[in-house]
């Protein structure tokens, strides 16, 4: 737990966790991720001195929805100790492999619902919330362990607070979306997350399935996530698309919260607290965790409603601009659509694998949807 806290004391960009959060999410009975999972945690030590750690685990879900037998990495720390980084891959993989698995993919920390990859691009920017920084070094380790490149993915920066710079064609799409299609567009009820949330699952996972390495979320596992991210959600920035009483779309933007976090060195007590109110009337970007939108009523312009309802919250909150969540490198459609929007690729990440078995085959990751 206290590895990261050390590693990462000198550098600036890295944003610590709350260590009663990260507690929760490795805690195997509190985080219902094990309901479907098993892990094992590992520590490089050197002389009695912790350089380094690492997780493996499986996830059934992931192999019965992908149809595959990988086993997983992640949480990766290390000291640029190249003796170090190999033992704890080659731990991992030896766990795996006496487990069945075919090839060791990561990191994902715990799915690429979580946090996932390294950093190989942006170091100068701070992380946004839900999102790492990583030692530039890391790439260099991995790789030297026998990890090749299996996946990219980009984080891309937006602007909400120029209406000019987007083209009419959205707001007009938009704005038809309750004439022309009767769909209605509302903020989440933050006072009933726990039923909200498991709407924004359900369209979630129907919208990500296609995406390399997704894994659906399960309801209990939504409802934790709404216990976790009720504190930080902000009602302009949440949507639910609804038809007939049906679910059709939806759309979590979440404060940059990492803007508070920076203060508070991973405690809210004694007095971290106060500083969390203190830093939290100053965010000032967001992150678009995701949206998503159901296959059938994609054109209907849904998304576009809900781009403009962006730029509206932009009008009223001290937040005027953004990230998106991650976008796979093969996902040539959201990257065009990102550029044509006027984004900027700000971050990029990258994950890694390592076949296990003499004739397992190495990804050719398809493009997006194939």
């Amino acid at each position: 737990m206290e590895f990261p806290y050390r590693l990462y004391r000198n550098e600036p960009m890295w944003v610590p966790p709350l260590r009663f959060e990260r507690k929760q999410v490795l805690n195997r009975k509190k985080n219902p991720f094990f309901h479907h999972a098993e892990a094992e945690y590992f520590l490089a030590r050197r002389n009695g001195k912790v350089v380094g750690r690492l997780s493996a685990h499986i996830d059934r879900n992931l192999n019965d929805f992908q149809d595959n037998r990988w086993g997983l990495f992640g949480f990766f720390e290390c000291e640029d100790d190249q003796e170090a980084a190999t033992a704890l891959i080659t731990a991992a993989a030896d766990w795996l492999r006496e487990r069945g698995r075919d090839r060791v993919v990561g990191p994902m920390s715990f799915t690429t619902n979580d946090e996932c990859g390294i950093l190989i691009d942006g170091f100068d920017l701070p992380p946004s919330i839900l999102t790492d920084w990583t030692m530039p070094y890391y790439p260099g380790l991995l790789e030297g362990t026998g990890l090749k490149k299996v996946m990219d993915t980009y984080m891309w920066s937006l602007y909400v607070d120029d209406r000019d710079s987007v083209h009419p064609a959205i707001f007009q799409m938009a704005d038809e979306v309750k004439t022309k299609f009767g769909i209605d567009v509302r903020p989440m009820n933050k006072r009933k997350l726990k039923d909200e949330i498991p709407k924004f699952i359900e369209v979630y996972n129907e919208a990500w399935a296609r995406n390399w390495a997704f894994v659906p979320v399960e309801r209990e596992e939504a409802v934790h996530y709404a216990k976790n991210l009720k504190p930080i959600m902000d009602k302009n920035w949440a949507y639910i698309a609804e038809k007939d009483g049906e679910v059709v779309g939806a759309s979590l933007t979440l404060p940059d919260f990492n803007q508070v976090l920076a203060h508070l060195n991973g405690r809210l007590l004694p007095f971290g607290w106060l500083k969390a109110l203190w830093y939290q009337r100053k965010i000032d970007r967001v992150r678009v965790f995701a949206l998503g939108v159901r296959k059938e009523y994609q054109h209907a312009g849904v998304a576009a409603k809900m781009y403009a309802l962006h730029y509206d919250a932009a009008e009223r909150t001290p937040q005027s601009w953004g990230e998106t969540g991650w976008i796979l490198e093969t996902n040539i459609p959201m990257n065009r659509a990102m550029e044509g929007m006027g984004g900027k690729i700000i971050r990029k990440y990258r994950m890694y694998e390592q076949l296990l078995e003499p004739d397992a085959q190495p990804q050719d990751p398809q493009p997006f949807g194939g």
